[in-house]
């Protein structure tokens, strides 16, 4: 279990006189619309943190604010474990993380961050936190900084990433980079992109699949075929549970519905970790590309990649590279949750991986340099690609993750990115209305009021705008007042009662 620590920070930047005053959190409790069964997790509810930094710059005060939502079985995949014992270790990795970065002076955003992530590895070790876990808390309080930064420093994501304001020096991060700056690898970012809609494990495919008492009636799509034909989805990701009696026939009625609704379909593949070997996911595959119901699947393009089937504790094994080198016209793959570390995507091509994803809460630095590293393969070596960075979800909803979210995945340049925040919650209907039409006038692209009364995404022909992210100093641009971070949640960090 992790150890526990005092959530005070108090970060300095001597370049700009950037200085952290504080840290205080707030928590909003959330209830899914359904069921969100993924891995061993079947999601009903969680917490969501907002934390907010205070500080000064050359005089000038700036509030910093970023949040997080703490699923079931993500962080930590032990199925020994209850949500109640595993909460409190994601609330302490925060706490410490916050602690750490206290009375410290830095030169730029990235050596805050970069300190603090050698201090929280050491810490982790220390208590026996897995990496994943422990920088949990090291994402959580680097987000924070770099919305209180662009704030003092008058500028968006976009320009303090291409005009590396914040200092990233890659080198540090892989050493193939050395000498160069993320704007020497990262394309300019596009005014959308596509929403890959997750198709969880338990979802309703159909309507008629749906019992007629626990059918939902807020006005958004339930069943799989209803939100492809309501928001023109294109691309799927598609979960597995790595057991063929039940994958098989699930497969088969995913393939129909989404082929009926969206006949130029693309999808990824979620493994989920639920295989211990790649000999076991080979056989898996093999079975599915001789199943004449799934040859729609395996059509030329339609795949972009398969995601993580490996669990995390064997899937940067040595013997893995010897088993991907013997599959002769294996599909793609990447690495998730066992991209844990800042070495573990250079472990990971060097076995023969693909590229990694994306998610805030692994960190928004180490993306960016990953991201950066994965261009660097591209243009050294293509004809080992294809190279992959995906931009994924872990359920995440606005006011400001899932905007800080896509105004990152903006600048990485991801074209398509798994999105289902809005799919399993009901918009923006968990906050005060009054929060509600701030965030809809500020992004009138992104969000939309409902006859139901309540603000909820705009997917669009499959796509979501991130136009208004570009306006704003890290993607969600709130005025941080006291009435609208009183509109948040409750005071503090979450607890079980």
């Amino acid at each position: 279990m992790c150890g526990s620590g005092i959530s005070v920070s108090v970060v300095e930047d001597m370049s700009s006189s950037f200085r952290v005053r504080s840290v205080s959190f707030r928590t909003r409790w959330m209830q899914t619309r359904f069921p969100f069964q993924y891995g061993i997790a079947s999601m009903t509810e969680l917490p969501h943190v907002f934390g907010v930094m205070e500080g000064e710059s050359q005089g000038a005060g700036w509030l910093g604010l970023a949040s997080e939502g703490l699923p079931p079985k993500w962080f930590t995949k032990d199925p020994e474990t209850r949500f109640e014992e595993d909460l409190p270790a994601m609330v302490e990795s925060i706490r410490n993380a916050a602690d750490l970065a206290s009375n410290s002076t830095y030169d730029t955003v990235f050596s805050a961050w970069h300190s603090l992530y050698e201090q929280q590895d050491r810490w982790a070790q220390e208590q026996g936190c897995p990496p994943l876990l422990a920088h949990l808390g090291t994402s959580f309080v680097e987000r924070m900084l770099i919305d209180g930064f662009c704030r003092s420093a008058g500028l968006s994501f976009v320009d303090a990433v291409h005009s590396n304001a914040l200092g990233i020096d890659l080198g540090r991060i892989h050493p193939e980079l050395a000498g160069t700056e993320p704007s020497d690898w990262l394309p300019a970012p596009g005014e959308s992109i596509i929403a890959r809609h997750t198709v969880g494990l338990g979802d309703p495919l159909r309507v008629e699949d749906i019992p007629e008492g626990e059918r939902i009636s807020d006005g958004l799509p339930h069943a799989l075929l209803d939100a492809a034909v309501q928001y023109g989805l294109t691309h799927f990701k598609i979960k597995i549970c790595g057991n063929l009696e039940v994958d098989v026939p699930r497969l088969r009625a995913v393939a129909a519905v989404i082929s009926e609704a969206s006949p130029g379909f693309r999808y990824t593949l979620d493994g989920n970790e639920q295989y211990q070997n790649i000999e076991t996911f080979r056989t898996h595959w093999e079975t599915y590309q001789a199943d004449p119901d799934l040859a729609i699947l395996f059509e030329n393009n339609r795949l972009l990649f398969v995601e993580q089937p490996l669990h995390r504790d064997v899937a940067l094994e040595e013997r893995v590279k010897d088993e991907l080198a013997a599959w002769v016209g294996a599909p793609p793959m990447i690495i998730d949750e066992s991209d844990g570390e800042l070495s573990c995507l250079r472990r990971a091509i060097a076995l023969g991986y693909r590229g990694t994803s994306h998610k805030n809460c692994k960190g928004v630095i180490k993306g960016l340099a990953n991201r950066c590293l994965i261009e660097w393969h591209r243009r050294h070596h293509p004809e080992e690609g294809p190279w992959l960075m995906s931009g994924e979800d872990l359920a995440n909803v606005g006011p400001v993750a899932l905007l800080n979210d896509l105004a990152v995945m903006s600048v990485l340049g991801v074209e398509d990115v798994e999105r289902n925040g809005h799919h399993y919650f009901a918009g923006l209907s968990m906050y005060p209305s009054e929060l509600q039409e701030i965030v809809r006038g500020r992004h009138p692209d992104l969000y939309e009021m409902r006859p139901e009364g309540y603000a909820s995404l705009q997917i669009q022909s499959g796509s979501v705008s991130t136009r208004s992210l570009g306006e704003s100093t890290f993607g969600h641009g709130l005025d941080l007042t006291p009435g609208v971070l009183g509109l948040l949640g409750d005071d503090g960090l979450p607890g079980l009662g």
